[in-house]
């Protein structure tokens, strides 16, 4: 039996019948950074990655089919949305309609615990929400793995946020075998990461851009060799809970990929003054002794990495800088849940 007919069989739902469902999901942090596409319409990346899922970065998603609605409504943090967001997700809503052999439109409504678009991988815990929503909605039985290859076609990172824990996108070579799985649990390893949010504006240029920028640059594919040697030191790190491994390869991934953007053509700059300072501010913590290290998504916020005995220590010098404007304290989050009807 095929997907689409396996999944039609699971649905098991009269398409008269309203189909609602609430799932969460949290946001990502890569520590090998995807960067660069090989199929732009397929999110198809050029490298593989390795990330861990957050815990306290999360969208929350409502996606409700019915009879009623005469077409897709996405409302995101209370504003109802149009123009490509809403397209991107009425795109994503018809790949699971079509598995479930289902034409009725939805109403999505989603909420971030923080700021989208500004480089903390909203659009990862968005989708992934959004694919666990929809797919329990339609009463589709889907696998994880099936249902981080959806998500990555919502968004590539989202694919990653299917997993708990420290996840590997496998980069593959078509799109049935790119797909996340997971390098270890969540329990495996008390990693911190403190958000420091420099920046809740929405970033000027979709990180959709910048992967179709990233072949331009000269240095892309020496990127492409280092993260290959990258890839097994960082699941050796995360395997042997060796902190000071993972971070050295964190912060040299993290300026790797921005040397990337800022070589694109044209060139692709996302940090701010604050942003270098946070930098500096980190190195000058570890030459004091503090167990931090830091890594940045295409976006001017900083992830500071740190261990459980220092976060209180590093949380309170992060809020003394005027320039933070918040601190978001996470640690390894699960996979997505489907939340109970009323809970």
């Amino acid at each position: 039996m095929g997907n689409s007919s396996r999944a039609a069989f699971h649905s098991r739902r009269r398409q008269e019948d309203a189909m609602r469902a609430t799932a969460t999901a949290g946001s990502n942090i890569a520590i090998v950074k995807y960067w660069g596409a090989r199929d732009l319409a397929l999110n198809l990346p050029a490298n593989g990655s390795i990330s861990l899922t957050l815990d306290a970065a999360r969208t929350t998603t409502t996606v409700d089919f019915a009879p009623a609605y005469e077409a897709d409504a996405l409302v995101l943090n209370g504003r109802e949305m149009g123009g490509t967001a809403l397209a991107r997700v009425s795109a994503h809503l018809d790949r699971l309609r079509a598995l479930a052999g289902v034409n009725l439109r939805a109403r999505v409504e989603t909420a971030n615990t923080f700021p989208e678009g500004s480089g903390i991988a909203s659009s990862a815990s968005g989708f992934a929400a959004l694919t666990v929503a929809a797919a329990a909605a339609l009463g589709l039985r889907l696998s994880e793995r099936e249902l981080s290859r959806l998500a990555r076609l919502g968004s590539g990172s989202a694919c990653r946020s299917i997993i708990g824990g420290w996840a590997e996108w496998l980069a593959g070579t078509c799109d049935e075998d790119s797909y996340a799985v997971q390098v270890a649990p969540p329990e495996h390893w008390d990693v911190r990461d403190l958000v420091a949010v420099v920046s809740a504006e929405p970033k000027a240029v979709p990180s959709a851009k910048g992967h179709e920028r990233a072949a331009s640059s000269p240095l892309f594919e020496a990127r492409l060799r280092q993260v290959e040697e990258a890839l097994p030191a960082v699941r050796r790190a995360i395997l042997e809970r060796d902190f000071h491994a993972l971070g050295v390869l964190a912060e040299a991934d993290a300026l790797s990929m921005h040397a990337i953007m800022l070589t694109s053509a044209p060139p692709l700059l996302y940090w701010l003054p604050a942003t270098v300072e946070l930098i500096r501010q980190v190195w000058q913590w570890r030459l004091e002794g503090l167990p931090c290290y830091f890594t940045i998504d295409a976006g001017p916020n900083v992830h500071v990495l740190t261990l459980p005995q220092a976060v209180a220590h590093v949380a309170e010098r992060l809020r003394a800088l005027p320039f933070v404007r918040q601190v978001i304290p996470c640690g390894p989050g699960p996979a997505p849940r489907v939340i109970p009807s009323g809970a």
